[in-house]
């Protein structure tokens, strides 16, 4: 380091010697490894859900609407009156554990049994969604009922066409035995009416020769 100073200025001039090193400038993108080839990467990662922010539980709550918030993916802003409802059954604490405690790809179907319960709840605050599954399995009862008794015409049916075609196959040998039977009492009849002529062609009709006592009563008047 060299000090020199000028006749015209009592300031001292500092002249700081600078190092020139001849190494390449650091590249921006990281060295590949030998092992790792770049063909064989990982598979993506999903996209995480698109959060609006704030979420609706955080503008109903008025509080400030965090990064990570447990309830911004399932009461998104566009929807307000779902978390009034299972907030107003619920409360947004006991959300918020029941979320916590469950896995990410659980807590879409929690907020909707949550959802769907409350609703049940505003509507009948005595059974809640016991008294819609009731009314549920009553209409199942009834159905299963409908559908049995139908089942039964449909075999009482089925047993009546039965019976009528085996009717209708016996009446149609019934007839034919009697066809049958009258086309032979017809040939029977053909064949015994030329017996009978012959036998009348044969006869002879005696009334035309008179008895001799008979012809001796008739010449009786003519005497006397």
């Amino acid at each position: 380091m060299e000090y020199k100073l000028n006749s015209s200025s009592s300031i001292p001039i500092i002249h700081v010697p600078t190092k020139i090193s001849n190494s390449p400038p650091p590249s921006s993108s990281p060295p590949i490894s030998q092992s790792q080839s770049p063909t064989s990467c990982a598979p993506p990662s999903p996209p995480p859900p698109v959060v609006v922010s704030p979420c609706a539980a955080c503008k109903i709550l008025r509080r400030r609407c965090v990064e990570k918030c447990v309830l911004a993916p399932y009461f998104p802003p566009t929807d307000p009156l779902k978390f009034t409802i299972a907030h107003r059954v619920f409360g947004a604490s006991n959300i918020i554990k029941f979320l916590q405690e469950l896995p990410e790809n659980q807590r879409a179907d929690a907020v909707s049994s949550m959802v769907y319960e409350a609703n049940a709840r505003i509507r009948d605050p005595v059974y809640g969604c016991a008294g819609a599954i009731c009314q549920l399995q009553k209409q199942v009862s009834e159905l299963q009922a409908q559908l049995a008794k139908a089942q039964a015409e449909l075999v009482n049916m089925h047993c009546q066409q039965t019976n009528l075609v085996a009717l209708i196959c016996m009446e149609m040998s019934t007839s034919n035995t009697h066809q049958s039977s009258s086309h032979q009492e017809q040939h029977h009849m053909m064949m015994i009416q030329p017996q009978n002529n012959n036998n009348n062609n044969n006869h002879v009709d005696m009334s035309c020769f008179i008895d001799d006592n008979n012809l001796a009563s008739a010449w009786e008047p003519l005497w006397t």
